[in-house]
């Protein structure tokens, strides 16, 4: 009895672990030496991109299409969380040669 009450046991959480979402993630870039590195990352939607400025001067991570802007103070981060799957291109608004390009995929 014991044993297939264990066994039913772990069966139902093996079916909870199956049926819970998946955390997001937190994807890490760093601007440095005027660049972003990495320049070309890939992510969920719902995961959010971390920037952090590792030069001492003052960046951005302006998305192409609008859809966030966000500044990167000299040894500081910031931060969005990725709404919608596609290709999403961005740059840095003070030094335009600064480009990345985030694949979002879905969940």
């Amino acid at each position: 009895m014991i044993g297939r009450l264990k066994h039913a046991y772990v069966l139902s959480l093996m079916i909870l672990a199956a049926a819970s979402p998946a955390a997001a993630g937190v994807v890490h870039v760093q601007a440095t030496g005027i660049a972003f590195v990495p320049a070309k990352i890939s992510a969920k939607v719902g995961d959010t991109v971390e920037w952090t400025n590792k030069d001492f001067v003052l960046h951005s991570a302006t998305a192409r299409n609008g859809n966030w802007d966000v500044n990167l103070p000299a040894n500081k981060s910031g931060q969005t969380v990725l709404k919608k799957a596609g290709k999403i291109e961005y740059y840095c608004r003070l030094h335009p040669n600064m480009k990345g390009e985030i694949d979002v995929r879905p969940k």
